[in-house]
């Protein structure tokens, strides 16, 4: 790490102009959360490998901001020459650059892995001391990664309709009605989900996320992608000829953002382009719509180097209107995301099931059901060692086996005792825990499937857990059914609702530092927005709205002993009430996630005749629903887990 610093420091001084501070951010060209093994700069330089986090190289300090899922991660991954900085409690990263770097600063940065908001607000900190953000021809990170991974070729494909359940052309035609509504001509997409979910195509470019490197550029008139066209097959290119799509290269966006600020990208077009329909006005002759002339841009996810393209005066800056489009899902969408939750939750069982098994023939413990002492004798005697890696590894086989299977929607975050307390732990087969039947057992996993993105966690324990860990497990149990249970009129948003999951917990003095809840895509990213349950202010910028996905995930970690999580994913219905109290109409969540609670780390006479008439509904479901794709033995096995729960 030492060197790779120095490394930095002498091209920052080489610089024209020499850089004061380098910011080294997490995300890529289209600020996406999860990157390509090219794009994870600040992962290189600090040696940090949480999906969120921004590093910053001064002259002779080093620091890296992140937020409450990683600080405990971010501690055991940084070096000496590092500093944490935690969200929320230190100085924000502009504040301190403002606050800490001198007068007349140059501070450097990639300007298309910022997006323009966060440019904005930086420059907006440092006018004070005329501390300026200078944009480097170059990444300074590329020029020492001297083995940085190549850049592949992977094929775009199409995604079919039996499980878009919309066309191209319709959600053009959507999106086309959208700007003209706004007076925009035309819009910049660069968002990887948005482009891929448009355009009915998906890919492989980035890890556990089904798309594309590509950006999209749509007018009234006409509809362009760009991509690396070595990942365009003949089919696919007769596919965008067929919807009006013309592929250019992937470089080529920045060119063409100029040419549609100045109006002229129209006139490059060469597929099926409609000619602009012309009136008469007042003698005038004037192209059809007048007065439309902004370009609609999304400044929180367009990059610095792009909006920089754009005449300010002629932009419409607000929230892609495929963020809502996207979030809202259809009945295709929506029954393929039930049924994917089904094949889903059959694999989780399995995998419980083997699990009871393995640590029971292997470990010696009382197992899933049973709470007995652990034969330390057969403990110490075993030939055969499950670890965090390989027990995370046969659950992955399990749902590679089901229907639409195309890969993980994440690692895998298999934590057994303390690394259960690290939230977004990430185990690695060097250093990961071997499984302990005496510990906490924490597992956050999903898929991408065809028909649907999942993401479920459980929290088990095999042997015999202290009556604090139960206390904790219910507190989350509880939270996770009150804000599953929910009722509340169309308009409420995320950050109203988070409080619901959270109040078991503060009853006892106890929290936890995420979010509640995130959308999930349909084959599309496992966090999806703009909507979620949050502590977070952003929460409060969208209503949760029928159709809609998001997941009830409350947990509690205890630093160096475990953690727990119950998360579900839910969809949002429409709820028939007995009133409508101000003709707002009211909602409801349905759960479509299916896997069953663990009894024995319940302590039932915490919880109110409501919860335990909702668990055992759910449990009575669970077991209906899952048994059609189970064996024998896995059935017997998911009939006692879901056993009815009784108060003593």
């Amino acid at each position: 790490m030492a060197e790779i610093l120095s490394s930095l420091r002498s091209l920052m001084a080489a610089h024209s102009p020499p850089l004061d501070a380098l910011v080294v951010p997490s995300e890529d060209y289209h600020q996406s959360e999860y990157v390509s093994a090219r794009d994870t700069r600040r992962e290189f330089v600090s040696g940090f490998t949480g999906s969120a986090g921004l590093a910053l190289i001064t002259k002779d300090e080093a620091r890296l901001w992140t937020d409450g899922r990683y600080f405990l991660q971010a501690e055991q991954q940084l070096s000496n020459e590092w500093t944490l900085m935690r969200m929320a409690e230190d100085p924000a990263v502009d504040v301190w650059m403002a606050e800490n770097l001198p007068e007349e600063a140059a501070v450097g940065v990639n300007p298309w892995c910022i997006s323009a908001d966060t440019a904005h607000r930086w420059e907006s900190a440092f006018a004070k001391k005329k501390q300026k953000l200078v944009q480097t021809a170059t990444d300074i990170v590329d020029e020492i990664w001297k083995n940085r991974p190549a850049d592949e070729a992977n094929p775009v494909v199409v995604q079919p309709l039996e499980f878009t359940g919309c066309s191209v052309a319709e959600k053009l035609h959507d999106l086309r009605g959208k700007l003209k509504a706004s007076k925009a001509r035309g819009i910049i997409i660069t968002t990887l989900d948005q482009v891929a979910w448009l355009f009915n195509i998906r890919g492989s470019d980035v890890p556990y996320c089904p798309v594309v490197h590509a950006f999209a550029l749509v007018t009234l008139n006409s509809a362009f992608l760009y991509v690396d066209r070595r990942k365009v097959s003949s089919e696919v290119n007769s596919y965008m000829e067929e919807n009006a799509i013309e592929v250019r290269d992937y470089t080529a966006v920045s060119s063409d953002v100029a040419l549609l600020a100045s109006d002229q990208l129209d006139s490059t077009s060469t597929i099926n382009r409609k000619p602009k329909a012309e009136t008469v006005r007042n003698g005038t002759t004037e192209a059809e719509g007048a007065g439309v002339d902004l370009v609609w841009v999304d400044s929180s996810s367009c990059s610095y180097a792009l909006y920089s393209k754009l005449n300010l005066e002629k932009v419409f800056q607000q929230q892609s209107p495929l963020a809502l489009a996207k979030a809202l899902k259809n009945p295709v969408e929506l029954d393929g995301l039930r049924k994917s939750h089904i094949r889903d939750g059959a694999a989780v069982v399995q995998y419980l099931v083997w699990l009871d098994k393995q640590m029971q023939d292997i470990y010696g413990a009382s197992g899933y059901f049973l709470e007995g002492e652990t034969d330390k004798k057969k403990k110490d005697l075993r030939t055969t060692k499950l670890t965090e890696v390989t027990v995370s590894d046969k659950l992955e086989s399990f749902r590679a086996s089901k229907e639409h299977f195309r890969g993980l929607s994440f690692p895998t975050i298999s934590s057994v005792g303390p690394n259960a307390a690290i939230i977004h732990y990430g185990p690695q087969p060097e250093t990961c825990a071997e499984v302990d039947p005496d510990k906490i057992y924490l597992f956050d996993s999903g898929a991408q499937y065809l028909d649907g993105t999942t993401d479920i966690t459980r929290t088990v324990h095999f042997g015999v857990p202290s009556t604090h860990e139960k206390a904790c497990y219910t507190a989350v149990l509880k939270g996770h059914i009150g804000l599953g249970n929910a009722r509340f009129p169309n308009g409420t948003n995320g950050h109203t609702l988070d409080i619901l999951a959270r109040i078991p917990l503060w009853k006892s003095g106890l929290d936890y530092r995420h979010g509640t809840g995130h959308g999930i895509g349909s084959f599309l990213f496992v966090h999806e927005g703009p909507h979620l349950i949050s502590f977070r202010p952003s929460a409060r910028n969208v209503p949760i709205q029928a159709s809609m996905t998001v997941t009830d995930e409350p947990g509690y970690y205890e630093d160096g002993n475990f953690g727990i999580r119950l998360e579900n994913v839910l969809v949002v219905n429409e709820a028939d009430t007995k009133f409508n109290f101000g003709d707002k109409g009211y909602l409801e969540f349905e759960h479509i996630t299916w896997a069953p609670y663990q009894r024995k780390l319940i302590d039932v006479s915490l919880l109110v005749p409501e919860e335990i008439e909702w668990l055992n509904t759910y449990h009575s479901r669970c077991s209906e629903i899952l048994a059609p794709y189970l064996n024998e033995n896995e059935r017997s096995w998911l009939s006692k887990a879901t056993e009815p729960v009784t108060v003593a």
